[in-house]
């Protein structure tokens, strides 16, 4: 007789699926082929055209890709776990990854260590009226659009239909909250950017041993949390044993939490600065609407360093090569372990992603970032702002939990037996 197991689903929407197995479908080879040879194309074109800077961020953004969809690591879950039912497990890999990730930054950016003689600098941003907005509505937008913004580009990965909706609205709110943002920052209220290595007198040294500090005590409230709730445990992931799980099979939090930490510390010291996703999407949706018409080297947004991105190749944009190689990485992980499949999109999962795309855009340009430039990134430089970016978002995040059953999206519930 086949008993059927809960494990968790290729996206971060969906409450634990029942298989009649742990065991992970075939390989699909037909479509590793494939992916392998986009990426072997994308790298001679960017050998030939580009510095080589690219090319190596290209084969980090690969490694993020894998890394992300191999762990199922998500931010969007992560939150809305610990926020309607109190498991923290997601959280506590969120803490690890941070540790290592200021352990690597310190002496990078104190001494200023780099691949190709650039200048290193992290992410650290102003505090006012629109991060707060920024942030909050951010954690509205990845509850309902069905993903933070590396979720969106690892899903796309893996196949999940909804997230290129969710991925063309997050586009269009990103390039609207490019043109407001000057509002944003210079007419509403706010602090100079605050670091706790730079600002407080602290040091890099200082800065890290609060920092690790506050790690732990993050970790520690997540556990008395959990207990005191009685959290269900997550669901388990599609895998197999041996060797081979290192390429098709699921990686534990904790792995993916040290990789991610590394990946993001190799991209500072390749380009100058952390891994950032959406700073692209503002190019994108820029050049698009340029295209059309729209004057937009007028904007604010688009004066001083960023004025050249806008006459220049996408491809000599880190960001968007970053990019590609998550949205790759993450489609050549879904074929080894069979996964990758096309899903179904519904009038409540097509709307919201509709509103969550366009909530995250606006909220990510408001913010300084998003799940990756402004809380990964922004407290791995040891950024004030990411810390009130992690809050904010929370705070969108419980407040969606009321949103999500209205397009047909579900919220873990406290008598799960796994969420």
């Amino acid at each position: 007789m086949t008993t059927s197991t809960r494990v968790q689903p290729v996206n971060e929407v969906n409450d634990p699926v029942y298989r009649d197995t742990t065991a992970l479908n075939a390989p699909q080879k037909s479509l590793i082929a494939g992916g392998i040879g986009v990426a072997a194309l994308l790298t001679v074109y960017l050998l030939a055209t580009q510095h080589i800077a690219q090319t190596v961020l290209l084969g980090i953004g690969l490694l993020l890709g894998y890394t992300l969809f191999h762990a199922r690591f998500g931010f969007t879950s992560a939150f809305r776990r610990f926020m309607s039912v109190g498991n923290g497990q997601a959280m506590r890999s969120h803490m690890l990854m941070l540790a290592v990730a200021v352990t690597l930054f310190a002496p990078i950016l104190a001494y200023g260590y780099s691949f190709f003689g650039t200048g290193v600098s992290g992410y650290v941003s102003p505090v006012g009226v629109s991060l707060v907005v920024g942030s909050f509505i951010f954690g509205i937008g990845m509850q309902l659009g069905g993903g933070c913004a590396s979720g969106t580009l690892y899903a796309i990965g893996g196949g999940r239909s909804v997230m290129f909706i969710t991925l063309l609205f997050f586009i269009i709110g990103t390039t609207i909250g490019a043109y407001h943002l000057p509002f944003w920052t210079e007419d509403l209220p706010a602090f100079e950017p605050i670091s706790l290595a730079t600002s407080t007198g602290l040091g890099y040294g200082g800065a890290w041993l609060v920092s690790i500090a506050l790690f732990g005590l993050i970790a520690w409230i997540t556990l008395i949390i959990e207990k005191k709730k009685r959290a269900p445990k997550m669901a388990p992931l599609p895998t197999t044993t041996g060797w081979k799980r290192i390429f098709r099979g699921s990686w534990p939090l904790f792995a993916a939490a040290i990789a991610l930490a590394v990946l993001n510390a190799l991209t500072l010291m390749t380009r100058g600065t952390p891994w950032g996703i959406t700073s692209a999407f503002a190019l994108w949706g820029s050049k698009i609407a340029a295209f059309f018409g729209v004057d937009v080297a007028s904007w604010g947004y688009w004066q001083g360093a960023n004025a050249a991105l806008l006459e220049s190749s996408i491809f000599a944009d880190s960001t968007t090569v970053l990019n590609f190689g998550v949205i790759l990485g993450a489609f050549l992980a879904s074929a080894a372990g069979g996964l990758f499949k096309f899903t179904k999109i519904t009038m409540g999962n097509f709307w919201a992603s509709v509103v969550g795309g366009l909530l995250m855009g606006y909220g990510a340009r408001l913010a300084f970032g998003c799940n990756i430039g402004a809380y990964f990134g922004g407290i791995a430089s040891f950024s004030l702002h990411g810390y009130i970016w992690g809050i904010l978002a929370l705070a969108g995040t419980f407040f969606a939990l009321y949103l999500r059953p209205l397009f047909g999206l579900s919220v873990p519930k406290s008598n799960d037996s796994v969420c």
